[in-house]
């Protein structure tokens, strides 16, 4: 493997002043609307807490320093399938490593990973693209950039860097994804290995019989979780994408609001969960690049354009990781991936490579030692 394949070409991040003093501009302008007393975050981010975020995010937050340490590993451009992809490409020093895929989810970039590329490095071979239609990947190709196509993309993106065996992980999307990886080719996916993984009734008999009080759990509060944010995705994401991108306070609300919502624990801050610096590295991904839409399409293509998709069970040895907020119910899981290793650690959130990533990379590294 070298990264002198053809249609690789060498990328840096350099974003213009223009746009930085731009985003300054607009959020010193913010037209702020007005809020309902005693409310909390009950009905959507209060404003004085989005005030005071966007107040940093324009004085005290500095793009620069966040672009250089993104520009401290390898990244490329490359096209497949028609579709842009940008990708951070970080070889192990051993060269008999293990390569790995890691996948992001919405609304994630490459930028999620960035405390587990050294710990990972080391072991594996790591290939960390940005996902079609997010951050540095776009323009999206155009309608029908599903999950399965995405999938056949990423394999032809470890055939291009010359890897013929390697592992996944995924959380969010890029767990929907990475186990599309594996169905697609299982012969060259080694193994995939998931957080966040959505599992859900298909409608056959007795599959709620004999659920454990944990999954009954995970199954109650899967019922009860607000997901008017999907819907918007999932039915109008153009019409979203407007005030998205012309807005960077909208665009900070609608991010940040997932981060409270889905960190542990919930009842406390995003950034007791998650620096606020990341966090705001993560924004200013989305409204530089200018990919609220487009990011936003997968759900439509999962959700809206076709009917529900019917998938075979995967074949691929599959890990799961569970965090404490995750609904992942197991006996669904397992009637859809050959689960081979499963981690249930009662605790973190939704982003567990930014909020603990220490014991994300045990559990990497545990289930692909337990498939050699």
């Amino acid at each position: 493997m070298t990264n002198s394949e053809p249609g690789l070409r060498p990328f840096r991040i350099d974003i213009p002043q223009s746009q930085l003093d731009d985003l300054k501009t607009r959020l010193a302008g913010t037209r702020w609307p007005q809020e309902l007393p005693g409310v909390g975050w009950s009905r959507g981010v209060p404003l004085g807490y989005l005030r005071e975020v966007a107040d940093y995010w324009r004085t005290g937050y500095d793009w620069r320093v966040h672009e250089a340490a993104l520009n401290r590993y390898p990244q490329y451009l490359t096209t497949i399938d028609g579709q842009n992809l940008h990708l951070l490409h970080v070889p192990s020093p051993e060269p008999d490593a293990t390569p790995l895929l890691l996948l992001h989810g919405w609304p994630g970039s490459v930028v999620d990973f960035l405390d587990v590329i050294e710990p990972l490095s080391g072991t594996f071979h790591l290939v960390i693209p940005s996902l079609p239609g997010f951050g540095f990947s776009t323009p999206l190709a155009g309608p029908g950039m599903n999950t399965a196509r995405i999938a056949r993309i990423l394999n032809e993106l470890m055939a291009r860097l010359g890897y013929d065996r390697y592992g996944v992980h995924g959380y969010d999307w890029g767990a929907w994804i990475g186990a599309d990886v594996g169905r697609q080719d299982p012969q060259r996916v080694a193994g995939v290995h998931v957080t966040a993984l959505v599992t859900v009734p298909v409608g056959a008999d007795g599959e709620m019989d004999g659920l454990s009080e944990a999954d009954q759990q995970r199954w109650q509060r899967m019922q009860n979780f607000n997901d008017g944010y999907l819907q918007c995705n999932a039915k109008r994401p153009q019409t979203v994408g407007y005030a998205l991108t012309d807005s960077p306070a909208g665009q900070l609300a609608w991010i940040v609001e997932k981060f409270k919502e889905l960190t542990d624990p919930q009842e406390g801050l995003p950034e007791d969960s998650i620096d606020r610096d990341r966090i705001l590295t993560d924004v200013s991904i989305y409204w530089l690049t200018g990919t609220a839409a487009s990011a936003a399409q997968i759900y439509y293509e999962e959700f809206s354009a076709h009917p529900p998709a019917v998938y075979r069970r995967s074949t691929v040895p599959t890990g799961v990781l569970v965090s404490g907020h995750d609904v992942t119910i197991r006996p669904w899981a397992e009637r859809d991936h050959h689960v081979v290793h499963w981690t249930d650690l009662g605790r973190g959130g939704h982003f567990l490579a930014m909020e603990t990533p220490g014991l994300l990379v045990d559990d990497i590294r545990t289930f692909f030692r337990e498939l050699r």
